[in-house]
Order: structure tokens, then C-alpha cells, then sequence
């Protein structure tokens, strides 16, 4: 908070700053009616009729009174990480593109409109890295129309938390009526730890160039096997892992220096036997003979068991994404 030399706090923000990342202070009356004061930390997205809406790394969105703020300033991006991998938000996620890729794609300005018959979200959304080329409005109805026309509802995939993330598209999102259905963190972390993690099981896991019915089986999540399987084995160096009996799979590509982790199922009647662990560290292996030394995920933002394995891995967030479904 900015505090002034009298010692008290100080507004040092205005609606020219929306756009920037802030940090205020409000204050609020308590049930006992004592003062309360909250703070917020976010991009400030809006400054309008007397309220003002930051957006969290996390993607929450927080409205303030501006009759309520005692303190505001204009703060820098979050520090970089000290460990693990260097990456902006644009190479992770053009990385992250590369790996999941639609069964057909188009161009609107540099958005990409991606569609693969309902298979995941991640391959039938908007991805909107940078401008679409013509006014908001517009591209929009053009997203809408599009994905109509397969029969597809209309998301696009939006991130928080990072420098150069779409806090400010969000917003505007919002503003129209398109909902977040679901948010999952993506985290970054040094390949070569997980490689070396002792997990005897790893010995184990086969690896495979293309799925087989069992591995699509574990995963559950397949409509049409041939519209999965064009899905999944779409990439730079796609590998799928396995336990016999299907008792956990995993996949990994490997696109230059990142090896991009998904997939990675156990078996609920296997739990906690170290099963995710080992396929971890068996496509970690072979990623790391074909020069990899970084590594990515997604996961869930309500997902306590992964996210719990993966900080055990060394994985941190780096940001979060959303999909935002258009209004009915």
C-alpha cells in the first residue's frame, strides 16, 4: 500500500490504469461495525459508475466500491520463478496448441477457431492470442456462427495470472454473458527430477506411439474412438504410457525443450501405490533421450489429489486458463 509521509494511506490509482496490475486496500463495515479492510491484487479490469472489477491470478473477479478504497498503487508483474524453466505465457501456450490439436482449424485475425467433433474442450474452443482483427462484437458473433454450424457450443479458452494473459478479454467475456465452466492451472517444472524419481513401477510401463482400446478405456473420456485417437496422437513426439491391466496411463509430447504431460489416469482401485508417479517418470525418460528438459501440465483446479502429486513433483503454476461458453 502507498503510505504518504503523514502516515496515511493513499489512492494512486485512476481509471487510466485499467489494464495494469494493482494492488488496494477497501474498507468495509464489520456485523459489529467496526471497520474491516481487505486487500486485492490483480489486473484492473474496469473502472466504471463508481465500481471498480480486479481479476485475480486465480481468474475471480472482485468488485470494489470506489467510495470504499483507503489504498491503491500500480504494482509490477509477480517476480519470475527462481527455479524450473523460464517461458512466457505466449510459448506456453502456442507449446500447449501444438499438443492438442483440432481435426480443423480457421484463422479470424491471430485468434484460432478449433473444432474436433466435441472431443475435449481444449480442441473445439477459441484460442485468442493477440487480436482477432475486427471489433469485439463481431468476432464473437463469427465464434458463435462457427461452432453452430458443427453443432458445437461456442468457448473460448482465456487465461489469468501471468504476464501477457487476457484479463482484460475476460472482462469483456463477462460483460456479454459467457460463463468460465472450468479452470485448470497450468504448471511448469524441470524434466529431469521426474525422471529421477524412484518409482519402481516405472520398469513396468510400456510406451506406445498410438493408444490401444485399453489405454482409451482407462481415460473414459471417448465418444468416437477414431475421433480421439486422431486427437490424441497429433503432435511434434506423442507418446502413451501404460501399466498392464490398464492400471494407469499417461501421455506425453515432446516439442523441443518441453515435454507436455496429460492424461495421466490411475485406476480408482489402485490409488496410492506411486502407479502416476511411475508413468511420470517413464515418458519423462524417454523425453528426456529425445533432449527435452522442461516440463508442463494442466490440472483441475478442483483436482486435490493431482495437485498434490505434482507439487511433490516439482511443478508449479505458472497460469491459469478458463473456457468461457457463450450465453444460451
Amino acid at each position: 500500500m502507498e503510505i504518504t509521509a503523514g502516515g496515511l494511506l493513499e489512492v494512486r490509482i485512476t481509471p487510466a490504469d485499467v489494464g495494469k496490475r494493482v494492488s488496494v486496500r477497501r474498507v468495509e463495515r464489520g456485523r459489529s461495525g467496526a471497520p474491516e479492510y481487505a486487500d486485492a491484487v490483480g489486473v484492473l479490469t474496469s473502472w466504471n459508475e463508481g465500481v471498480l472489477l480486479i481479476t485475480r491470478k486465480n481468474g475471480e473477479t472482485v468488485r470494489i466500491a470506489e467510495s470504499s478504497l483507503v489504498a491503491g498503487k500500480v504494482v509490477p508483474p509477480a517476480p519470475a520463478r527462481r527455479r524450473g524453466p523460464a517461458a512466457s505465457f505466449e510459448e506456453l501456450s502456442r507449446v500447449g496448441a501444438r499438443s492438442w490439436q483440432p481435426l480443423e482449424s480457421e484463422r479470424l485475425g491471430e485468434w484460432t477457431l478449433r473444432a474436433a467433433a466435441g472431443f475435449t474442450r481444449r480442441a473445439n474452443s477459441v484460442l485468442p492470442l493477440g487480436d482477432p482483427g475486427i471489433p469485439l462484437d463481431d468476432a464473437l458473433a463469427r465464434v458463435t456462427s462457427w461452432y453452430a454450424e458443427r453443432g458445437l457450443p461456442a468457448y473460448v479458452q482465456a487465461a489469468t495470472g501471468a504476464v501477457g494473459t487476457q484479463e482484460l478479454l475476460i472482462a469483456e467475456l463477462e460483460r456479454r454473458g459467457w460463463a468460465a465452466e472450468v479452470s485448470a492451472e497450468v504448471r511448469i517444472g524441470a524434466l529431469a527430477p521426474v525422471g529421477d524419481v524412484d518409482a519402481p513401477a516405472a520398469g513396468d510401463v510400456r510406451l506406445r506411439r498410438v493408444p490401444d482400446e485399453e489405454w482409451l478405456g482407462r481415460y473414459g473420456k471417448v465418444g468416437d474412438p477414431d475421433v480421439a485417437r486422431r486427437v490424441l496422437t497429433e503432435g511434434p513426439s506423442v507418446w502413451f504410457a501404460a501399466l498392464p491391466g490398464g492400471r494407469a496411463i499417461g501421455r506425453c509430447v515432446v516439442d523441443g525443450r518441453w515435454a507436455g504431460f496429460a492424461a495421466v489416469t490411475v485406476d480408482p482401485a489402485h490409488r496410492r501405490e506411486g502407479l502416476a508417479t511411475a508413468v511420470m517418470a517413464a515418458l519423462a525418460r524417454r523425453a528426456l533421450e529425445e533432449g527435452a528438459s522442461a516440463a508442463w501440465l494442466q490440472v483441475e483446479t478442483d483436482n486435490p489429489g493431482a495437485l498434490a502429486l505434482y507439487d511433490g513433483l516439482g511443478f508449479a503454476p505458472h497460469h491459469t486458463y478458463h473456457h468461457y461458453r457463450a450465453a444460451a
